[in-house]
């Protein structure tokens, strides 16, 4: 088993030293630091599994180190304890909603102490093992928020439903009081301009979670969703998600990664869109569509039945050039067409285009 580093950061030199005895004999590995300046630059270099930080200190106070390593991905996500000789209530409070994981006051006892860490630390633990981006990890994300005792008004029992082909779940400019998990099925997302023409903004499938962002912000739904095929989705409330934001850091901090994803597809999006060739998108379209969509059995099927015109909307051109897209990719031997059926013929080939 790798040996835990816990960072000490303590102006008072007797309970530095005295700290980090009973945690060496504990079997950590301290790291001590007589100021919180110390030991932000220590933190940031050694990225310690564990912070115990005073609050009243020199150069920089407890608060200063939390707020910096918040800041900093690489050191966001550390624990952090604070020490501290105060026992006001308010600081306590201001702890906390700064950002803290817990609060111990001096003087404290061993058992007190060796408690309070490894508590942290088995937390930490079972967040750092991380969750998918599917069904399954989404609802283990949930259920291990409920098992810490952070959500306890998250709703135990999740609303399904059924949706056809075809059929809306909620249009641009609704007033969004929940969002949807995607359970099964497929479903896109689309904006539409004004001539009518649509444009694709997303491709969702298992796991996946639609309309977060309008929550979040508080206004209506920025793009419309829409089911590919007969699908299943969760419908969550939005105090539910407010709460699994907010309510625990460790619980946002990997929320946040699970939507990441998406954001960072479309900001690909956008670029693709500002200066790719119609022919090297539609490639890019496809292999999106076989990576999203198509199971292990099938490597080099889409996964999903789609028409020219979906197709189109998705690339963000014409009908009819996609279809002269979609010829070239034939002559290349690159994809294989049978009407609404699209084969990745050769897979290379195809990524070879798509790379420009």
């Amino acid at each position: 088993m790798t040996m835990k580093t816990i960072l000490l950061i303590e102006d008072d030199a007797d309970v530095r030293d005295n700290t980090a005895e009973i945690l060496e004999l504990a079997r950590y590995r301290v790291l001590k630091a007589e100021n919180g300046k110390r030991g932000v630059d220590i933190a940031r270099k050694e990225l310690p599994d564990l912070i115990l930080c005073d609050i009243m200190m020199p150069e920089l106070d407890g608060y200063g180190v939390l707020h910096l390593l918040g800041r900093d991905p690489a050191t966001a996500e550390i624990p952090l304890v604070f020490l501290s000789a105060k026992a006001e209530r308010s600081d306590v409070r201001k702890g906390m909603e700064l950002g803290a994981d817990d609060y111990l006051t001096k003087p404290f006892e061993e058992s007190e102490l060796l408690n309070a860490i490894e508590s942290r630390l088995r937390r930490l633990d079972l967040f750092k093992r991380g969750f998918d981006h599917t069904v399954e990890g989404m609802h283990k994300l949930m259920d291990k928020a409920r098992e810490t005792g952070a959500l306890d008004v998250l709703s135990k029992d999740r609303k399904t439903r059924s949706v056809e082909r075809k059929e809306i779940l909620f249009q641009e400019g609704d007033d969004m009081r929940q969002v949807f998990m995607v359970l099964k099925g497929k479903v896109r997302t689309f904006k539409m301009n004004d001539d009518g023409k649509e444009l694709v903004t997303g491709l969702h499938g298992e796991g996946d979670l639609l309309g977060y962002m309008p929550v979040l912000e508080h206004t209506g739904a920025n793009e419309t969703a829409e089911a590919m095929e007969p699908s299943e989705v969760a419908v969550i409330p939005r105090e539910d998600l407010i709460n699994l934001m907010y309510r625990d850091r460790d619980i946002s901090i990997r929320f946040i990664k699970l939507l990441a994803r998406d954001v960072k597809e479309k900001e690909a999006r956008l670029l693709e869109l500002a200066y790719a060739p119609v022919r090297q998108r539609v490639a890019r379209a496809l292999l999106r569509l076989r990576d999203r969509f198509s199971t292990t059995n099938a490597p080099n099927d889409l996964g999903v039945r789609i028409s020219r015109e979906e197709l189109a909307t998705i690339v963000g051109t014409a009908t009819e050039s996609l279809i002269r897209a979609l010829t070239d990719l034939k002559e290349t031997g690159a994809v294989e067409v049978h009407g609404r059926e699209i084969r990745i013929a050769q897979p290379r080939e195809l990524e070879r285009i798509a790379g420009g």
